[in-house]
């Protein structure tokens, strides 16, 4: 059978080679900071994580101009841990989950603030405030044999010259390999599947012409315009 067209599958470039990680869907995890949790008037305990997603193709590579998006006033940036699977499984042990993963990056979950608010207060889904065009610029990914497995460092980004977010991964309510496990009882992880692990307090609007950048400790800083 002949497909009518084709899709060029999302791709990460791989730090230090001309390899490129394929991805095939990106989970994210909600309010894993206590800070950023109160912050958006929630509540830090520790309740199971809840997770939403963003289509492959949003990826975008630092460097990018991203357009600002159409149907909102309020424009928020997310600085994230992203972990890379490069192993597939369902019902992982959380002391089994960093056996998984394939590397890390920065990413930016770029969020319509304005249309979550609505959609919380009406109970309706979140998809079109995360997973609109462009709303995942990323960095390169860096593989964990190389880097090991980041569980502490500063998490940083910026806008312009002032410093918006800064805080340290180990104050993550779910660590990584909790967040991995708790999702695999959910879903089966594949290879090419990315999870944001959730971003610190401090997130705020950003305008047309805003350059965005941020970093976190042992991988590559990431920049993007905001067009």
């Amino acid at each position: 059978m002949t497909s009518i067209f084709t899709i060029a599958p999302s791709v990460m470039p791989v730090a230090g080679t001309d390899q490129t990680f394929p991805v095939r869907r990106i989970y994210c995890v909600g309010q894993n900071y206590a800070d950023h949790a109160r912050e958006m008037g929630g509540d830090p305990d520790r309740n199971p994580p809840f997770f939403f997603t963003k289509p492959a193709d949003a990826i975008v590579p630092s460097g990018s101009a991203v357009p600002y998006p159409p149907q909102t006033d309020n424009l928020h940036h997310e600085i994230e841990l992203v972990v890379a699977i490069g192993k597939a499984g369902a019902d992982i042990p959380v002391d089994r989950a960093l056996e998984h993963v394939y590397g890390y990056t920065v990413g930016i979950d770029l969020t319509r603030r304005d249309l979550q608010a609505e959609a919380k207060k009406a109970g309706r889904p979140w998809d079109m405030a995360k997973g609109f065009d462009k709303s995942a610029p990323m960095a390169a990914l860096h593989p964990a044999e190389k880097i090991g497995h980041p569980s502490s460092g500063r998490i940083w980004l910026k806008v312009n010259d002032g410093i918006r977010q800064d805080s340290d991964l180990a104050k993550q309510i779910w660590a990584v390999p909790e967040a991995i496990a708790y999702l695999s009882t959910l879903v089966r992880l594949e290879p090419g599947d990315l999870l944001m692990t959730g971003t610190p307090d401090g997130v705020g609007a950003i305008v047309r012409g805003d350059r965005v950048s941020g970093g976190i400790d042992g991988l590559d800083e990431i920049s993007i315009t905001i067009a």
